[in-house]
């Protein structure tokens, strides 16, 4: 049996992707996009004043123009006649038409297309655009919304509303086609479609919909719902030749299909209209996929009144630590075991937006370090933006560090920098855990300072909807809050790892979701943290 090559649709002038700009990693970066888009509205409209003078004086010449037009045709040798006449036309066909012509010609276009051009270099990149419409579709699936509801804005704790258009949804479906996501092209190419068929305006047609979607729908092995889209492109457009032969194609196979099921008595009837369809979302390379982001929605959090009566708030000196005793912070129980604690008020807004102030200038997409190579590199389960500070930056970052050494009881000496992170669209930390594990035995070595011991971490931002960090094994689920900071420790005090510590940051629903954390090494705590009589205490 000879096959059919089936389309592969491709976009036309595909820009090279640029990797520096990232803006969807950041909200706090994106920021800065509304005012350059502010900056060339302004710019856009100073060329739209200019230009309306300019036709403001070609129709005022085109209406005397007309007015004297009319008199001299009613009679033109009597016009003539009169030597003034004779003169000025001589003279407006001579000279004054040369200066409408000019009038006409002239650009007033210079001073926006300047500036356009200048900013066009801060622009969000082709990558900026694929991997915003990634997040929209990361967002779907985790907090399971539907393809309507983002399309109609409908989400949780927005100031502003705003919808996707018909072609909106069709170039989502794109984004999704092209990476080979069949799964997100159904879905957004369906929602371009019910749009379209509402009698929405759009640069797209029912046909390049059903071109992408009967092609995706097809992928997924429904060959008579993929005949019966392909069906309505031939009635709307009986000259595409490509959608003509995948017809036959499809026509085809569902013969082959309806003799190998011929002793079938019972076989199914053939669907005439396209009644939809619902596709599992394919598996990928997360194992708990489904139980951490059950746990960002919060559902499936293992909180019994059990658990919940052995956790308390109390008062926190650690230990009559001198920075502490006249001003205690609040501590408060998040989880018995691990141990997960809350401190409030950790840090003031003064603080937070001097480190915010430190750090959005350092902005960079964030990495993970290759367990293997032990080299530092993006990754697509880590969508955010941070920022590296150091004690002499500011004496704010400082004051921090000693907080943050007074509060635990341990030493800042070994640990790590503060590291300031922004989340961007649908920004996001999948499952992983902060120590180093026994295949990963080189990864800290360059610091001399041992494993992670512990893990601080500021919240310097309330988060309208989502941005949960969670811990799958644990069945737990802490919420951002502005000022607070939570703290566990990520090795047993023998030095081996507590693999229930396995958390994430959820991706953020809306708002923006701003951390700063510290990392503790074990260097510098054997007196601080001593060892314990077994390998888990």
């Amino acid at each position: 049996m000879q096959l059919l090559v089936l389309p592969v649709l491709l976009f036309s002038g595909i820009l090279l992707w640029s990797a520096r700009a990232e803006f969807f990693t950041s909200i706090g970066q994106m920021s800065d996009l509304i005012y350059k888009e502010k900056d060339l509205v302004q710019s856009l409209k100073e060329y739209i004043r200019a230009e309306e003078f300019r036709i403001s004086k070609i129709k005022r010449w085109a209406d005397e123009a007309e007015e004297l037009t009319k008199k001299s045709t009613s009679d033109p040798e009597g016009f003539l006649a009169h030597p003034v006449n004779a003169y000025k036309l001589v003279k407006r066909l001579n000279s004054e038409w040369a200066v409408l012509e000019n009038l006409v010609l002239e650009d007033t276009t210079h001073g926006f297309i300047t500036n356009l051009t200048f900013q066009r270099q801060f622009f969000p990149s082709e990558e900026d655009e694929k991997g915003a419409a990634k997040a929209l579709m990361r967002l779907q699936d985790t907090y399971r919304l539907d393809s309507d509801t983002i399309s109609r804005g409908r989400f949780p704790g927005t100031k502003f509303l705003s919808s996707l258009s018909a072609d909106d949804c069709f170039d989502m479906g794109k984004t999704a086609y092209n990476d080979g996501d069949y799964y997100h092209t159904v879905l957004w190419m369906e929602q371009a479609l019910r749009q379209l068929e509402e009698g929405e305006e759009a640069t797209c047609s029912k046909v390049d919909v059903l071109d992408y979607l009967s092609y995706a729908v097809f992928q997924f092995g429904d060959l008579h719902r993929a005949m019966v889209l392909t069906r309505q492109l031939v009635a709307l457009d009986s000259n595409h030749e490509r959608a003509r032969n995948n017809l036959h194609y499809f026509e085809k196979l569902i013969e082959e299909e309806k003799k190998e099921n011929s002793n079938n008595t019972a076989s199914e009837p053939e669907p005439e209209t396209d009644s939809g369809g619902i596709y599992a979302r394919p598996l990928d390379y997360l194992p708990e996929r489904d139980v951490y982001e059950a746990l960002c929605r919060g559902e499936g959090v293992r909180m019994t009144p059990r658990r919940e009566k052995r956790l308390f708030c109390r008062y926190h000196n650690a230990n009559m630590n001198p920075h502490l005793l006249l001003a205690p912070v609040k501590e408060e129980d998040e989880w018995d075991l691990p141990r997960i604690v809350r401190y409030h008020n950790v840090l003031s807004d003064g603080e937070i937006d001097k480190i915010k102030e430190l750090a959005k200038p350092k902005l960079a997409r964030a990495t993970v370090r290759d367990p293997k190579t032990g080299v530092l590199t993006v990754a697509s389960y880590r969508v955010s933006k941070s920022a590296w500070l150091e004690e002499y930056d500011d004496p704010v970052i400082a004051r921090v560090n000693r907080r943050m050494q007074a509060i635990t009881g341990l030493s800042v000496d070994t640990a790590e920098l503060l590291q300031v992170a922004n989340y961007g669209m649908g920004g996001q930390y999948e499952p992983h855990f902060d120590f180093s594990r026994k295949e990963e035995r080189d990864v800290f070595k360059s610091l001399g300072t041992g494993n992670r011991l512990a893990t601080f971490l500021n919240y310097m931002s309330d988060v309208e909807a989502g941005g949960a960090t969670v811990f799958p094994d644990l069945g737990a689920a802490i919420w951002p809050k502005k000022g607070t900071a939570v703290f566990w420790y990520n090795l047993f005090r023998s030095g081996e790892g507590d693999y229930r510590t396995r958390h994430a940051a959820c991706p953020v629903l809306v708002g923006s979701k701003w951390v700063s954390n510290k990392w503790f090494h074990e260097r510098g705590q054997e007196f601080l943290r001593p060892c314990g009589l077994t390998e888990v205490d």
